[in-house]
């Protein structure tokens, strides 16, 4: 059965680290085999809002942001793993490494 996460990312002004923190999990995501379902928090709004369900099958939740988690009450008791914006992009495969991790903990 394939491995199950969600995310969050979100840098301060909300335009490009945003987006290429979403790319790099996406990517190495499914070159890792896990499922992946990422919300972006930017300048333009919440873009590919977790929903209830969303939220129900994450096995953890990275929170790869700079600012704060709009709606953060929505993770609460999951696990999370609260990371810089830029983490992903500088090593996407060690952050789902180390939140597939947290989820076996």
């Amino acid at each position: 059965m394939k491995r199950k996460l969600i995310a969050v990312t979100a840098c301060a002004t909300g335009i490009a680290h945003t987006y290429m923190a979403e790319k790099a999990l996406r990517k190495a995501a499914k070159e890792m085999d896990v499922l992946i379902k990422v919300e972006t928090q930017g300048a333009t709004g919440i873009g590919n809002r977790l929903n209830e369900k969303d939220v129900q099958i994450g096995e953890a939740v990275i929170f790869a942001t700079d600012t704060k988690v709009r709606d953060s009450e929505r993770f609460a008791g999951k696990k999370i793993l609260d990371i810089n914006v830029s983490d992903p992009i500088k090593d996407a495969k060690k952050v789902i490494k180390d939140a597939l991790a947290l989820a076996d903990k």
